[in-house]
């Protein structure tokens, strides 16, 4: 089955199901209906067609620029968060300093990985996200003084890129991959599950406000939302006390996930509504590791050895960035037309 299961481009409507906590099915919109101030002409998306990538979210999606705060952003921070036209064009990725000490996956999907993102080709790569960011600050309290989160991410491109970067809906991939750091930065609340749900609620209308806002803002073609991973199996979790607390709350967030990019989809027919089940191609990946080139994934090395899946205790290694956008590129094929 595809773990691309939204696709608003088809003349049949299929309700989305969940199983399980994790996105099963494929959800697909019936009719298409002008956009405010943009065309009325539906497109189909095509990933080779795609020149304009654009990211927000966190850690496990940022990449480091010239302009940006040294192993946080591609530009600017919370002290930093207006630029120039000048400022963004000139901005160049630096290469291999991420998170996982190497590439990113947006890198490797886009073949982005330094210089200036308006010289890369085929793809692209304008990448907003910042590490650490949560969904909102309003929610819960950034980690640093410095950080961006998701919603003013978002607000940063409208003010400050809208107008600069181009964004043609029918050349253009907005990717949207956030709730690793929410989901663990509430495992110290002492909330019924009944109000951790709520909470859930609240965290999706602040993340898909601020989707809107890039939609009011004309950043539309196709979206393409990534659940959270199962971080209760990273280094720092495993075997602990507090890993099941951790699980339930990865899959709460990810089915209110699922139920908010299904609605935003079934609200927003002109969009191309793509998800990767990033939660299930982890665990898959993790369950099956030989076969992939991994002996180690319940410990982790701040190194270069190919063997280990986490590079420290909650982050990836750039091979697993690099398995991950082959999956990704691979999925996004399958939904081309």
């Amino acid at each position: 089955m595809s773990l691309l299961v939204w696709l608003t481009r088809c003349t049949v409507l299929c309700h989305a199901v969940l199983a399980s906590g994790l996105i099963a099915a494929l959800f697909l919109v019936a009719t298409t209906r002008a956009a405010p101030t943009a065309s009325t002409t539906a497109h189909g998306f095509n990933w080779d067609r795609t020149k304009y990538v654009y990211a927000f979210g966190d850690s496990y999606t940022f990449v480091q620029g010239t302009k940006g705060l040294a192993n946080f952003s591609f530009i600017g921070d919370a002290f930093h968060f207006s630029f120039t036209p000048e400022e963004l064009l000139q901005d160049e990725i630096v290469p291999k300093n991420t998170s996982s000490d190497g590439s990113s996956w947006t890198e490797f999907l886009t073949g982005c990985f330094r210089g200036k993102p308006s010289e890369c080709s085929p793809h692209q790569l304008w990448n907003f996200a910042f590490a650490g960011a949560d969904v909102n600050k309003a929610l819960l309290p950034l980690h640093h003084n410095f950080t961006v989160d998701l919603v003013d991410e978002v607000k940063q491109w409208a003010a400050y890129a809208s107008d600069i970067i181009p964004h043609p809906p029918e050349e253009t991939l907005v990717a949207w991959w956030i709730g690793i750091n929410d989901t663990g930065d509430t495992l110290n609340r002492n909330m019924t599950d009944a109000e951790f749900k709520a909470f859930w609620e609240l965290e999706m209308r602040s993340l898909f406000g601020a989707v809107q806002n890039a939609y009011d803002h004309n950043l539309r073609g196709t979206y393409l939302f990534l659940n959270v991973p199962p971080l209760e199996r990273s280094p720092d979790h495993l075997g602990t006390a507090i890993a099941p607390t951790y699980r339930r709350h990865i899959l709460d967030y990810n089915a209110a996930l699922a139920a908010h990019t299904a609605a935003f989809a079934r609200a927003h027919p002109d969009v191309a509504v793509l998800s990767f089940d990033a939660h299930r191609w982890f665990s898959a990946v993790l369950d099956t590791a030989e076969a992939h080139g991994f002996t180690n994934v319940t410990g982790f090395c701040e190194c270069k050895d190919p063997g280990f899946f986490w590079f420290n205790t909650g982050h990836p290694t750039e091979h697993v960035h690099r398995l991950l956008a082959r999956a990704i590129e691979d999925e996004l094929r399958a939904a081309s037309r």
